[in-house]
């Protein structure tokens, strides 16, 4: 298996996108289900999901909670640019980039687990 030395602004850029990720879910979850407002209602019966309970009324997004969502998928897009176009790339081999972009999702996981087991 080959190791990668991920330049700190690479590592700099996943560690931003993962956080956006992780706000991005979070806003999700306290968001009602329905961006625009609509009426309660539930699955028919038959449906896939038939089981799960109704939903409520949804007072859609506000203005406020839209440009949040907005500004969050914005740095998510920047940042997955960062990343995707930046020139450490170009000093892997083509066949192992895929391999090389899978052990930087994981190389903030990895190096937090290292300086956990070293405390």
């Amino acid at each position: 298996m080959a190791t990668y030395e991920f330049p700190d602004d690479l590592l700099t850029a996943q560690r931003d996108l993962n956080q956006v990720r992780a706000d991005l879910a979070a806003l999700y979850e306290r968001l009602p289900y329905s961006v625009e407002p609509m009426e309660a209602w539930q699955r028919p019966e038959g449906y896939w999901l038939a089981t799960s309970p109704a939903y409520p009324d949804s007072p859609g997004w506000s203005e406020q909670e839209r440009k949040e969502v907005a500004a969050l998928r914005e740095r998510e897009r920047d940042l997955t640019g960062v990343i995707l176009t930046h020139a450490f790339w170009d000093t892997i081999a083509g066949p192992e980039r895929p391999h090389a972009r899978s052990k930087l999702k994981h190389a903030l996981t990895a190096a937090s687990d290292s300086r956990a087991q070293e405390a």
